[in-house]
């Protein structure tokens, strides 16, 4: 039986009932855009994340370009990130008309190299921003993100769109910097049912500024103090994520436990991507890395067990960065990742007998 690398029906059927039922008492209600069940989910959300403000949105691409308009980044600003992650971070840069500044990652934890954003800090004139991204469920050594920022003066957005309940140093992902953006597209390790994303700050301006621009900048019904756009939360998904996020914690530690026997049953010559000390992993993914990795990806497809790449091409080298007239920019540990790096199936209900399989097949594969 094929195993996959996410499997979302399982996690559905747990909740099937509850979640029809919250989805029949919006339609019952006729309440289509708005309304309760959105700021329901925003209180409990930003409990949840031990932030004061929690403001939904149409997606997580749109979180990270109104976290941007709210601190007034624009054209002829810079905003430091990182090449590995998804394109959406350095999208978001681009479309307010900022200049994405690229530093390298950790070897080990594949997250951005605080002393490499120390050293670019300190050349680079004109930085508004950086964004850190806790990319799979790792979260970035914020502490030093933050004196990094502060001593230059730059606001910090966390991209926390892998990361729903990780943990640094006992703080929640998303409470470090100034603002932070999470998505809820379906694979996340909290989900909805299409498209979702969402903001957290306990700036209460920052969060009145986010409010109006999810709503077209609007102050009241036909008066609006800015230009905004149109990403507002969809009612029924904020409904579906009200019936998930208490199963959060319980979903993550059950990713923790399938990472655990993957630590300690995989062979050694397989590498694993480290964790950055004192954080609380939640496992969005499971990744290793080897430099035979097509063969290893080819010898679990030959048994029918899922994997995948996150992520295979860097922004730094995507065509889009090119076409754009960035500058070339080398970011060795990066671009070694993306020829290595795969990922594993992993999800709550993976059980140790699928798991089995899946570290025999690599066993045999690797000799």
């Amino acid at each position: 039986m094929k195993i996959p690398l996410l499997d979302l029906k399982l996690q559905h059927a747990s909740l099937a009932p509850r979640i029809e039922e919250a989805i029949a008492k919006v339609l019952a209600s006729t309440s289509f855009v708005g309304g309760p069940p959105i700021a329901e989910f925003e209180r409990a959300f930003a409990t949840y994340c031990e932030t004061r403000h929690a403001i939904g949105c149409g997606n997580g691409t749109d979180a990270l370009e109104m976290a941007l308009h709210a601190l007034g980044v624009g054209k002829g600003d810079r905003v430091v990130t990182v090449s590995h992650t998804f394109i959406a971070t350095v999208e978001a840069i681009v479309n307010v008309g900022a200049e994405p500044v690229l530093v390298d990652v950790d070897p080990q934890t594949l997250v951005m190299d605080t002393n490499a954003l120390a050293e670019t800090m300190a050349k680079v004139d004109g930085v508004r921003a950086i964004i850190p991204v806790h990319v799979y469920g790792n979260m970035v050594a914020m502490d030093r993100v933050v004196e990094i920022g502060r001593r230059h003066g730059a606001a910090i957005i966390e991209d926390a769109a892998q990361a729903h309940g990780a943990r640094y140093r006992g703080k929640r992902a998303g409470t470090f910097g100034d603002l932070a953006t999470f998505s809820f597209f379906p694979g996340k390790n909290l989900g909805a049912l299409g498209d979702a994303g969402a903001l957290i700050t306990s700036d209460d301006e920052l969060a009145r500024r986010v409010s109006a621009l999810r709503d077209h900048g609007r102050r009241e019904k036909y008066v609006h103090d800015s230009f905004g756009r149109n990403s507002r939360l969809d009612p029924l998904q904020a409904a579906v994520l009200s019936v998930k996020l208490p199963a959060l914690d319980g979903w993550n530690a059950g990713r923790r436990a399938v990472a655990a026997r993957y630590d300690q049953a995989l062979p050694p010559s397989l590498t694993r991507v480290a964790t950055t000390p004192e954080c609380e992993h939640v496992y969005h993914q499971y990744v290793v890395r080897h430099s035979r990795r097509e063969a290893l990806r080819e010898a679990l497809a030959a048994a029918q067990i899922d994997s995948g790449v996150h992520y295979p091409v860097p922004v730094h080298l995507q065509p889009a960065w090119r076409a754009h007239g960035f500058p070339e920019v080398s970011l060795p540990h990066t671009e070694r990742a993306c020829e290595e790096v795969f990922s594993l199936p992993i999800f709550p209900e993976l059980n140790s007998e699928q798991q089995g399989r899946i570290v025999r097949v690599l066993s045999d594969a690797l000799g």
